[in-house]
C-alpha cells in the first residue's frame, strides 16, 4: 500500500477507517501488479495507467467504485455517472463481502475501459479488454 493512502486511511474515522483498511488490502492482495496513489484525494489503483478501482469518504459512507464496474458480470455494484463506472456504499465493516469483492477485483482486471485517454477523445471511453 502507497504511504499516502495509509495517511488517507489514518485520517479517517474509527469505523471508516476499518473500512477503508479492509478495502485496501483486499485491493492490493486482489490486484498485486496495480499500482496505488493518491489520486483526485483519494486512494486509486492503476493498471497501466488507466484507473480501475478506488474508493473514498462520502458524508454518510465510504463509497467503493470500479470504473469499468457497469460492465461486470458480476452483480452488485449500483451504476455511478454517466460513463462506465460503478460503486458500493459502505457505512460498517461488515457490510464488505471480501468474497464478492475478489470477483469485482478478478473482473476490474479483464474488463477495462479506456479512461486514461478519455480526454484526448474528447469525452469518448473505447473497451480495452
Amino acid at each position: 500500500m502507497h504511504p499516502d493512502t495509509k495517511r488517507y486511511n489514518d485520517a479517517q474515522a474509527p469505523g471508516d477507517r476499518a473500512i477503508c483498511r479492509l478495502l485496501a488490502a483486499q485491493i492490493d492482495g486482489g490486484l498485486p501488479e496495480a499500482e496505488n496513489k493518491i489520486w483526485h484525494a483519494h486512494p486509486v489503483w492503476f493498471l497501466d495507467g488507466n484507473p480501475i478501482v478506488g474508493y473514498s469518504k462520502l458524508k454518510t459512507c465510504v463509497r467503493l467504485l470500479f470504473w469499468s464496474g457497469q460492465s461486470f458480470k458480476e452483480k452488485g455494484l449500483k451504476k455511478e455517472g454517466s460513463f462506465k463506472a460503478a460503486e458500493a456504499r459502505y457505512t460498517a465493516v461488515d457490510q464488505v463481502d471480501t468474497e464478492m469483492l475478489g470477483r469485482w477485483l478478478a473482473e476490474a482486471r479483464d474488463v477495462q475501459w479506456d479512461y486514461k485517454s478519455i480526454v484526448r477523445r474528447k469525452g469518448r471511453l473505447e473497451r480495452l479488454k
